[in-house]
C-alpha cells in the first residue's frame, strides 16, 4: 500500500506542476492573439475560423469509462496470475518475495488493463471523427 502511496503523491505533484506551467504558456499565447487581433478584429469573426471548431460529441465519459473498465479487468487479470503462479500468497506463509512478486503482478496488470482501456477509447473516438467528416 505504502508504494501506491508514493506512486499517487508523485502523480499529483507532477500534475500540478505541469498544469501550472501549461496555465502560464496558456495565457502567453491569448496574450499574443489579442495583441495580433488588435481593435479591427471581434471574437465572433473566428468562429467559423479555425479558431472555433464545437465539438458535437464529448468523449469524456468514453474515455473515463474504457480506462476504469481497463482497470476492473486488470484487477481481475493480475488476482488470476497471482492465483495461479503464487499459491503460498494464500496460504499465510509467504515470504518477502511472494509479496515483492503479487505487488508486480498487481501493479503491472493494472496499469496494462488502463492503458489498455484509454487505447480501445482512442480508437472509438477516431473512428467516430472519420464517420462525421
Amino acid at each position: 500500500m505504502e508504494e501506491l502511496m508514493i506512486g499517487a503523491n508523485m502523480a499529483i505533484v507532477f500534475g500540478v506542476i505541469y498544469k501550472v506551467f501549461e496555465l502560464f504558456v496558456c495565457r502567453r499565447e491569448r496574450m499574443m492573439l489579442i495583441e495580433k487581433m488588435g481593435d479591427k478584429q471581434v471574437p465572433e469573426t473566428f468562429k467559423n475560423g479555425i479558431m472555433y471548431c464545437p465539438s458535437s460529441f464529448s468523449f469524456s465519459g468514453l474515455r473515463i469509462g474504457c480506462l476504469l473498465l481497463g482497470l476492473g479487468a486488470g484487477l481481475l487479470t493480475g488476482y488470476f496470475l497471482v492465483c495461479v503462479t503464487q499459491q503460498s500468497y494464500f496460504s499465510g506463509n509467504e515470504g518477502w518475495a511472494v509479496n515483492e512478486a503479487v505487488s508486480i503482478i498487481y501493479g503491472a496488470c493494472v496499469l496494462l488493463g488502463g492503458g489498455l482501456g484509454l487505447v480501445i477509447s482512442y480508437l472509438i473516438e477516431k473512428e467516430q471523427w472519420k464517420k462525421n467528416k
